[in-house]
């Protein structure tokens, strides 16, 4: 059956051993080229007519010989970028892909292979063996090739790298904003576009106001580095240059996957907070008992606070607070400590915000509180909400 569709084919088309073997590439093994091959050798052999193969093909116009020359190019086109794998993809005229589509149809072909697919293992192959790269189906680098037009199009893959951040000041933005000259991102990002020569996109897992710092262990982030030349990068060297702006710190960077970025930054958090609270009434040490001991264990109803609502859907959450300490300071001042879910606005859960989140402290006490200073101690990872925190 093979020998004969063979044969009806080879009478109306003039196939090179590449076309030919592809036909019936599902039978077999070995490549398309050495299948074209023998079919043709047997065909001579059974028949006594010649079947050599054409100086030009009908289906592919020899593409196939511009392997070598296609090599090249594609070498030429990473020649600026560093990398272990890659993928080889091409684009072929359509009228290619519809005269194979028509062959196939017209001898009842149910065994062949499509012309790019054989095309771009041929070319993969042949780029391995020049460059010692390693084909891959999550690749570094994907080569795209015109293969009539000869145009090569390089589709670089992002590098993305986690850690924690610290930020030990107040006065500046996680991300850039107007009348800031410089934010967490920036800091970050600055280091990293530097030593991976590509853009730098900077996503942290919650985010604190501008007057807040973030202490302790540090914020969840990713970053996300688009068309980077360079991958082979010694993190200690990026975390010692953000460390030293003496403003941010960055700790446990590493290097990840997509799905792992994603993870990290939908994953659910508990926070740990410090707040400067001030009475303006007075506070006594019996009043901040209270207030510990009515937070302790309670659930907070807090409406979108009215700071936010230009960038935040206006409806009613229910967060946790799982734990309170209080420490009175002067007769004006206490300190309190809550662990709460994340996604508690603290700054309203002190003053209510006009009754917009309740219980709070001004609630409690019967008379107004507000936030003078706020510290985020920890991001914890365990059961809580990713959502802004401060």
């Amino acid at each position: 059956m093979i020998l004969e569709k063979a044969k009806e084919v080879l009478e109306e088309y003039r196939l090179c051993n590449h076309c030919l073997g592809r036909l019936f590439a599902k039978l077999g093994k070995g490549s398309n080229e050495e299948r074209g091959r023998a079919i043709r050798l047997v065909l001579e052999m059974e028949t006594g007519l010649s079947f050599e193969e054409p100086e030009e093909c009908d289906l592919c116009e020899g593409v196939f010989r511009k392997i070598p020359k296609l090599v090249d190019l594609c070498i030429e086109a990473v020649k600026d970028y560093e990398f272990e794998t890659f993928r080889i993809g091409s684009r072929f005229p359509q009228e290619i892909i519809e005269k194979e589509r028509e062959i196939w149809a017209k001898f009842k072909i149910e065994t062949g292979e499509p012309i790019n697919r054989e095309f771009n293992r041929e070319l993969g192959k042949a780029f391995a063996v020049k460059t010692g790269k390693k084909p891959s189906v999550n690749p570094d680098v994907v080569i795209i090739v015109e293969p009539f037009s000869e145009k090569v199009e390089l589709q670089v893959n992002p590098v993305y790298v986690a850690g924690r951040y610290r930020k030990l000041v107040r006065g500046i933005p996680q991300t850039p904003a107007p009348g800031f000259k410089e934010s967490v991102a920036t800091i970050i990002c600055r280091a990293f576009r530097k030593y991976f020569n590509g853009k730098c996109v900077f996503k942290g897992a919650g985010r604190e106001d501008v007057d807040v710092r973030m202490l302790g262990g540090g914020r969840p982030f990713v970053v996300e580095i688009k068309r980077p030349r360079k991958r082979k990068v010694n993190l200690e060297d990026v975390e010692r240059e953000i460390n030293s702006s003496g403003k941010v710190e960055v700790l446990e960077l590493r290097f990840i996957t997509p799905k792992e970025a994603e993870e990290i930054l939908t994953r659910r958090h508990r926070k740990l907070y410090e707040a400067l609270v001030y009475v303006k009434d007075g506070i006594s040490r019996e009043e901040v008992e209270k207030v510990v001991r009515e937070l302790t264990g309670a659930e907070i109803r807090q409406r979108t606070p009215r700071r936010v609502l230009n960038s935040r859907a206006d409806l009613v959450r229910v967060r946790k607070v799982y734990r309170a300490e209080g420490e009175l300071i002067d007769d004006k001042h206490f300190r309190l400590r809550l662990l709460t879910d994340g996604g508690l606005y603290i700054k309203e859960l002190i003053s209510g915000d006009k009754g917009r989140t309740r219980p709070s402290v001004s609630e409690i006490l019967g008379k107004e509180a507000w936030c003078e200073l706020l510290d985020v101690l920890e991001v914890l990872e365990d059961d809580g909400n990713a959502e802004g925190d401060s």
